[in-house]
């Protein structure tokens, strides 16, 4: 990966005032942005073990899929220290550790941690979990980290991060959906403002990309197309169970996501679709050889994605995860 990080330096210094100036456009206020407690029952009120009871009986009839990637979801929102220790070291990023774009990723990490936290209790008191074993599968997920493809490049970093937050977006969503459909409609309204976090954080990394377009075309079309080749990888890519290698869990994690429509492989090529339109890459004018021929083939790639995609479905193995306690 041949890169010129003076150059990306600079590039991430020119747009950091446009990211200063926006911030309250994708990140809420802390005194009035939702927060677990709004969402769970309280503990100190002398109703609290009848609504524990209530939300019990409400998780008791998710289904198996549902609830496993409920729990999936949930370790890697939990996994946020990796995300925030690793968007610390992308050139551009970590050079002001007072203001610029350190401001931005503690306020984002700030908001995304509140999803984990949320997640983790209604799991807790759901009883459905073996709390140890998932509590083990997120510490391996931290320890174990993750290379993505991107080094330090903030170009790839913050397409990956607008592929994620996407997904992200459809997979909280999607739980929202089938939780009420179950009758869980508590579950429901908790992936759903989680789902609407993601979607402002998403908005915000295409926008961010969208800038360096503006000044840097050909490098951030060449770096758009190398992440679609590596293939964007979501952090649940590395699940483990107890006494697995990294990644062991991942295949049954995505099938039980494939088999319920929560996140799918069409879904990759809608996301990939998305950004396309959103960055306006069949428009982008002033692409030295090496950026037209990145856009030739970002261009080419959904509909060959789609054909795979095609193939790829069918029948998957159903699993049982030790997160899940037998019922």
């Amino acid at each position: 990966m041949n890169i010129s990080y003076g150059a990306r330096r600079e590039v991430m210094k020119h747009i950091e005032k446009y990211m200063l100036d926006n911030m309250h456009t994708y990140l809420k206020p802390i005194d009035t942005i939702w927060q677990p407690t709004d969402y769970l029952p309280d503990a100190s009120r002398e109703d609290f073990f009848d609504e524990v009871k209530e939300l019990q009986e409400r998780a008791k009839a998710l289904p198996y899929d549902l609830f496993a990637v409920l729990i999936g979801d949930t370790i890697t929102e939990e996994a946020l220290p990796t995300y925030e220790s690793w968007l610390a070291t992308v050139e551009g990023v970590s050079n002001d550790e007072e203001g610029g774009w350190m401001k931005w990723l503690r306020h984002w990490t700030a908001e995304e941690n509140r999803h984990g936290d949320l997640l983790n209790k209604y799991l807790y008191l759901s009883g459905r979990v073996d709390m140890r074993k998932m509590e083990i599968s997120t510490q391996y997920l931290i320890a174990d980290g993750f290379d993505i493809g991107t080094d330090r490049d903030p170009y790839r970093n913050f397409i990956y991060t607008s592929f994620q937050e996407l997904a992200t977006n459809i997979s909280h969503r999607r739980v929202a959906s089938l939780a009420k459909k179950s009758g869980d409609g508590l579950l429901s309204k908790m992936c759903g403002v989680i789902a609407g976090d993601e979607a402002r954080h998403a908005k915000a990394y295409m926008d961010f990309i969208t800038q360096v377009f503006t000044v840097d075309q050909s490098e951030a079309m060449i770096a758009f197309e190398d992440m679609m080749r590596k293939k964007i990888v979501m952090p649940a890519h590395f699940l483990r169970e107890i006494g697995q290698k990294a990644g062991d869990a991942f295949e049954h994690f995505a099938d039980a996501a494939q088999r319920l429509g929560v996140y799918t492989a069409m879904d990759y090529v809608e996301i990939l679709q998305d950004l396309i339109k959103e960055w306006k890459i069949e428009n982008i004018g002033d692409l030295n050889d090496a950026g037209e021929r990145a856009r030739d083939y970002i261009m080419k790639l959904p509909a060959r994605l789609t054909r795979i995609a095609e193939r790829m479905k069918g029948q998957t193995a159903e699993y049982q995860f030790s997160w899940i306690h037998a019922m």
